[in-house]
Parts: C-alpha cells; structure tokens; sequence
C-alpha cells in the first residue's frame, strides 16, 4: 500500500512539475515573441522610418525618431514581459506585484518617451524663438517650460498608476486642490508675477539688452527677464529691479523696436529778422556734417512756432544707433551755434521792457 501511494505521489509531483515547465515554456515564447518584435521595431525605426523622413525640410522628426527608438523598443520588451507574467498560473498576490511591477516599469518608458518628444519640440521652438527674437531668448523660456511639461507628465504617471491598483485619485485630486488653492492664496503675489514674467518671455516686448522708458519717466537697458522680475540697467549704472506684474499691465516705450534707429529732435530760437529759408538750411547741413547723422531718412527743418522773442525752429535727424542720440546732439547742438555765429544769426533770450511815466 504505501509503495502505491509513494507511486501515485511520484506521479503528481510528475504531473505537476510537467505542468509548470508547460506554463513556463508558454511565457518564454510569449516573451522571445514580444522581444523579437522590438527588434523589428528597432529596425524599421532606425532603416525603413530615416528613409521617410529624409524628404522632409527639417530635422526634427529625425531628432525625434534617434531619441524614442531605445524606449520604444524597451516598451515592446516590458510589454512581453507583462503578458509573459500574467500567463503564468500564479497565486493572485504574485501576479498583483509582479504584473504591477512590470506595469509601473511600461509607465516610466512611455513618460519617457513622451518627455523625449516634448523635449525635442521645445528644443526646435527654442531655436524658431533665436532666429526671430535673438540669441539667448530660448535660454530664458525653454528650461521654465520644460520643468512644467516634466511636472505634468510626472502627475498624469502617477494619476494613471494609482488608478491601475483601483486606489481613488479623486480624493488625492482633492487634497492637492485643496493644496494648492491654499498655496495660491498664500503666494498670490509672487505667482502673479511668475506668470506675467512666462507672459513677458513668450509675448517678448523687449529683449534683453533693449532701451525701454516707463510711464514713470525711468528709462535703462533690460539686463535680465527673470521669472519674478526684471531687471533694467539705467544710463546712471543703478539697476532698476521691477515685479514683472507691473510690466505687464503698464505702458512701456521700446527704444530699439523694431530697429535700432532713433530720431532726434533739437529745438532752438533764432531772431524774428533772421531769415527761415537760411535757416533752415544750415541746421540741415550742419546736421550732415555729423558723420553719425543718417543721410537716408534725411534731416528735416521746420519753422514751428512764433514764440515771445524769437521764431521757433525744430531740426529732426536719424542715427543708426539709439545709444549714440545724445553725443550726437551735443555735437549738433555745438555746430549750429557755431554756423549760426558765422552767418549773423543770433539767438535771442527772453526781454521786457519796461515804460516809466512821471507824474506831473
């Protein structure tokens, strides 16, 4: 009797380990299938996928392409993994940790892959961003840009890995909005002036190393575009700091947009028995006589006003660079009077006369 029952439990144990060779067999090939597939994966993104994207005009579909193809393939592997261990007639703990566990690690390749993608876009948007706007803009609003995709991408991870082990997100929605209102509250300030600063980068008004004048009569040379504010360098070398939340919701003057030219603009009285035509025509020469002074547009006279004791004559002129206006209307300013000396002009300043009568 008891050799019948040591021959029967032979032939289970037979019966079972035939059993489980059977299922492991059933997932390598499940897996060999799946990792044979990410090489033909690997192959046509890397052979036949090039060959397509060469008659495109740009290169950012090829950036795209040699950046996902390693994940890709690794998620085809992670999926046949996946498969691999829920073929197997495991108890149901097992297959909750090891399936989860492979799940967690298929979620992490796709976010990356999606970052990489991202990532590359960014990358070419910046550089459309440089060529418009100037080198260093996408240095200012890339980085910003990609921790809030990465922050975001994080989050829907997570949010979809929560919901795969049934666990209720919409209460972890709650806190966080709860959290957050909170934090908003608490920094509203600071983060009004985070947004106006990404507003300022991707509306660009000005650039780094552009003249602006305020309403307030401040004018300087932007020397940096942070996140909560910005920076103005002004002709005294004191450096203005102003939250981006009040440049965004003010009138600002930019100096070198949309080019560096600016136009001058010098005032002078002359006598009223000067002869305008003269007049006119030596602050014109003079002002042609600057080296700096543009001859196209070219400089313009006006006589523009009758004023108490002289006629009111406006000289209008072009420099190149706006840094250059004030030596250059130094050196005007020196030349009319000069000129004006040499032709007999005179330049009047204000009299009174004064009539006494005697009393009888």
């Amino acid at each position: 009797m008891d050799n019948i029952l040591n021959f029967l439990r032979l032939e289970e144990s037979d019966h079972l380990l035939l059993f489980w060779l059977k299922e492991i067999l059933v997932a390598v090939v499940i897996f060999t299938l799946f990792w044979g597939l990410s090489q033909v994966v690997r192959y046509i993104l890397t052979s036949w996928v090039p060959r397509l994207t060469a008659f495109t005009r740009t290169g950012l579909d090829d950036r795209i392409i040699q950046r996902v193809t390693p994940p890709a393939s690794l998620l085809v592997v992670f999926a046949g993994l996946y498969f691999a261990v829920r073929s197997l007639p495991l108890p149901e703990k097992a297959h909750v940790v090891l399936s989860g566990a492979v799940y967690i690690l298929n979620i992490i390749v796709v976010t990356v892959i999606v970052e990489r993608v991202i990532a590359e876009l960014l990358e070419w948007y910046g550089a459309k961003l440089a060529e418009r706007h100037g080198a260093g803009v996408d240095r200012q609003i890339i980085p910003p840009l990609e921790k809030i995709v990465t922050i975001f991408l994080v989050g829907i991870a997570l949010m979809v890995t929560l919901r795969h082990f049934d666990y209720d997100i919409v209460s972890v929605l709650t806190a966080l909005g709860v959290g957050s209102l909170a934090i908003g509250m608490a920094a509203k300030d600071t983060l009004a002036n985070m947004i106006s600063g990404f507003t300022l980068m991707v509306d660009r008004p000005f650039r780094i190393g552009d003249r602006i004048q305020l309403t307030s009569g401040q004018w300087g040379d932007v020397n940096d575009i942070g996140l909560r504010t910005t920076k103005i360098k002004t002709v005294d070398n004191t450096l203005l700091v102003i939250p981006n939340s009040e440049l965004c919701n003010t009138t600002l003057i930019n100096l070198a947009y949309p080019d560096t030219r600016a136009k001058g603009r010098i005032n002078v009285g002359v006598g009223y028995e000067s002869d305008v035509e003269k007049v006119k025509g030596i602050m014109i020469q003079t002002a042609l006589d600057v080296p700096e002074v543009l001859p196209n547009p070219a400089p313009e006279a006006f006589f523009v006003s009758f004023g108490d004791s002289a006629l009111g004559m406006s000289l209008f002129f072009w420099v190149e660079d706006y840094t250059r206006l004030f030596a250059v209307t130094d050196r005007i300013n020196e030349q009319i009077i000069n000129r004006f000396r040499e032709h007999g002009i005179t330049i009047p300043y204000p009299t009174r006369t004064v009539f006494l009568e005697k009393e009888n």
